[in-house]
């Protein structure tokens, strides 16, 4: 376990952000942003397929960025911290001067090739 923000290691901060590099796991996030949501709710919100919902959510709670609570047959998902919301919303703010530079950088793909080949 990590007693500081000094022992987390640059890899764990981009695991970190892997979990909100996948456009599906965030289009999830961004969906649980106002409240807790099951996953007929998520798949409805996000396009998503059920299968495929179901496989991020399951992602996203092992990471911690998501729980669920069980109240009888039905699951309810949430974001399990304030800071996840924000991370996201500073994002959009962040993305409304720079989205332009962000949309149209090629090293971004390049890093994708990369990681294909």
């Amino acid at each position: 376990m990590f007693t500081s923000t000094s022992d987390i290691s640059i890899d764990v901060i981009a695991r970190l952000f892997r979990g909100f590099g996948d456009p599906s796991r965030l289009a999830i996030l961004s969906a649980l942003l106002d409240q807790p949501l099951t996953v007929t709710e998520i798949v409805t919100t996000t396009g998503l397929s059920q299968s495929n919902v179901s496989n991020h959510l399951s992602c996203l709670r092992d990471c911690g960025l998501v729980i669920s609570n069980q109240t009888w047959r039905q699951v309810t998902y949430r974001i399990s911290d304030d800071r996840v919301c924000d991370l996201i919303l500073t994002a959009r703010t962040l993305l409304r001067d720079v989205a332009t530079g962000v949309a149209s950088c090629t090293r971004y793909d390049m890093d994708k090739e990369r990681e294909r080949g």
